[in-house]
C-alpha cells in the first residue's frame, strides 16, 4: 500500500492517525511505528509482521467463524473437537484418554472436564478398556455420532467460507507453508 504523505515515516496529524492507515492491518501497522521508533531495527521486522498476522487470522476465523459453527451444534470449540476425533478414529468410536489428548487440536488441560460435560449430555461414555481393568476409554455414544456426521456438512461450509478470500491454489500454497512452518518450530535441533 502507498502513503500519500512525503514522509512515510512522520506520524499524521489527524487524530486516529493516517486515514490510509485505518485500511492496513495490526501487523502492517505494528512495523511502520517500530520503523519509526527504531529505524536500525527496520529491516529485521518481517518475522513479526508474519507472527502477527498468523495470529491476527487465527482470532479472527475463531471468534467469527468456528465459535459461532460450534454454537449452532450446541458445543463449545474442545468439546467439538473430542467428538470430532472420535468420529474421525473409526468404529468403534472410542480412544483413550491419552489418545483423545494426543489427537486433539488442544492442550490436555482440561481434557476431563470436556469428557465430563460431554458424558452428562448423553454424548460418550466412559468404557472400560478392552486390555487394561484399571483404565477407560472414551466411547462416543448414538448420539454423538449422529451429531457429528449431520452437522460436518454444513461445518465444512462454514470453512470453505472463512478461506473464500483466497483461491483454491493459494490456500494449498498456504498450507503446505504452514504446515512447513509448524515441521520447523517444532524441530528445535534443526533435523527437520
Amino acid at each position: 500500500m502507498t502513503n500519500r504523505s512525503s514522509d512515510p515515516l512522520k506520524p499524521s496529524d489527524h487524530l486516529f492517525g493516517d486515514p490510509e492507515d485505518l485500511l492496513i492491518d495490526r501487523a502492517e501497522r505494528a512495523r511502520r511505528q517500530w520503523q519509526r521508533e527504531i529505524p536500525e531495527i527496520a529491516e529485521k521486522l518481517s518475522p513479526m509482521v508474519l507472527l502477527g498476522r498468523l495470529n491476527e487470522a487465527a482470532q479472527v476465523l475463531a471468534r467469527d467463524y468456528l465459535a459461532p459453527a460450534y454454537a449452532e451444534i450446541g458445543l463449545k470449540t474442545g468439546e467439538f473437537d473430542v467428538l470430532a476425533t472420535l468420529v474421525r478414529s473409526g468404529p468403534p468410536y472410542k480412544l483413550t484418554p491419552t489418545e483423545l489428548y494426543r489427537t486433539t487440536m488442544m492442550s490436555s488441560g482440561g481434557m476431563t472436564a470436556r469428557v465430563d460435560k460431554l458424558e452428562k449430555a448423553g454424548l460418550v461414555e466412559r468404557c472400560p478398556h478392552p486390555d487394561d481393568r484399571r483404565a477407560l476409554t472414551v466411547c462416543l455414544t448414538e448420539k454423538g455420532l449422529k451429531l457429528i456426521k449431520d452437522q460436518m456438512p454444513n461445518y465444512i461450509e462454514t470453512q470453505q467460507r472463512a478461506v473464500n478470500g483466497l483461491t483454491e491454489e493459494e490456500q494449498l500454497h498456504l498450507s503446505d507453508l504452514l504446515e512447513k512452518l509448524i515441521r520447523s518450530v517444532n524441530d528445535p535441533l534443526g533435523k527437520f
